[in-house]
């Protein structure tokens, strides 16, 4: 079913879910590996590369939020403790927000660098929102970098959150959430 209900989470919204996760393994992989490059022309593919993928993800999640705008979400399960319930919804708020500004953020660094104009996937030129600016370039890294670290922390949290649910509390939160598990 493409739409969530009380008991599952719908096809797209597994979709979004699972591409985003992917997509942020790949993204942080790519991330620490170019860092440690020696800094040539021929190392500029892996950082627009890097870049795009930054911006896809920005735009995964808006199309996420907007879908889960219209989407119901499943109820938790009864067995939940009410803590456990308003921790997740403030574990997921948190996913959310570092979700858009991981990405923004290292906008925000390309920015402010101005080093040559971005493109995406070298099809179309982004055009840049925040005016160059050389002063902001070691701020606008330190943020893009902690947000990241952060983002690793927590999304390891949540990670950790459905294993337990699935492992020891034996509730159908993660099996819900599989690509092609029904619950």
């Amino acid at each position: 079913m493409l739409k969530s209900g009380p008991n599952h989470w719908g096809s797209l919204a597994k979709f979004f879910h699972w591409t985003i996760v992917v997509l942020i393994l790949v993204q942080g992989t790519i991330g620490l590996v170019m860092v440690e490059l020696p800094k040539r022309p021929n190392v500029i593919p892996v950082f627009s590369f890097h870049k795009s993928l930054g911006l896809t993800i920005l735009a995964l999640a808006v199309l996420r939020l907007a879908w889960r705008a219209f989407d119901p979400h499943p109820r938790a399960p009864a067995s939940m403790p009410h803590w456990q319930v308003l921790g997740a919804r403030a574990g997921h708020a948190l996913l959310y927000v570092l979700i858009f500004a991981v990405p923004i953020s290292g906008y925000w660094f390309d920015s402010v660098a101005a080093l040559r104009p971005l493109y995406w996937f070298d099809l179309f030129q982004v055009p840049h929102v925040f005016a160059p600016d050389p002063g902001m370039k070691d701020i606008a890294v330190d943020t893009h970098e902690t947000l990241f670290w952060i983002l690793v922390v927590v999304a390891a949290g949540h990670a950790l959150a459905a294993l337990i649910h699935h492992f020891h509390d034996r509730d159908v939160v993660l099996r819900r959430m599989l690509p092609f598990a029904r619950s």
